[in-house]
């Protein structure tokens, strides 16, 4: 992608942790699927490695291509939602997370963009980020998370 995205989310969250875990804790399997609300991160966490998102049933929910791996701070994947066709048809979009040490915590900030206006999959991730990040802040801050699985 090499314009500015016509559609964008941007969320910034600031977390209780160290940059090293808090890139563990969205750089593994097991870990991430305790605050991705029931979604299971699967990814080969390396520069051109292959990223999915699959459902609790199997499901290929989301798929693409980790395209920045800088440890520990900036991950960025290139992905499109494969279960919905009109989401499909909108093509790729890039999500960036960067990490910034603040003192005693980290600045996450997440970035979701697509080349089409008015995207329908960005008001999707829209209302996602904000469960998903809170429950990452909440499970690494307490050890617990704020919002259930939505797939029980």
């Amino acid at each position: 992608m090499t314009q500015e995205p016509a559609s964008r989310f941007v969320y910034v969250t600031y977390i209780r942790t160290t940059p090293e875990r808090l890139w563990s804790a969205l750089t593994s399997t097991e870990f991430a699927q305790q605050y991705w609300l029931g979604v299971r991160p699967e990814a080969d966490w390396r520069m051109g490695g292959s990223w999915k998102l699959k459902l609790p049933d199997g499901r290929l929910a989301d798929a693409g291509e980790i395209v920045e791996f800088e440890r520990p701070r900036r991950l960025a994947i290139r992905w499109r939602h494969e279960m919905t066709p009109e989401l499909k048809a909108e093509g790729w979009s890039l999500c960036t997370m960067e990490l910034e040490p603040a003192g005693d915590a980290v600045k996450l900030t997440v970035t979701h963009g697509i080349e089409k206006q008015n995207s329908k999959f960005i008001g999707a991730v829209s209302s996602g980020w904000p469960q998903i990040l809170s429950n990452l802040k909440s499970l690494l801050e307490t050890g617990a998370t704020l919002l259930p699985s939505r797939f029980t």
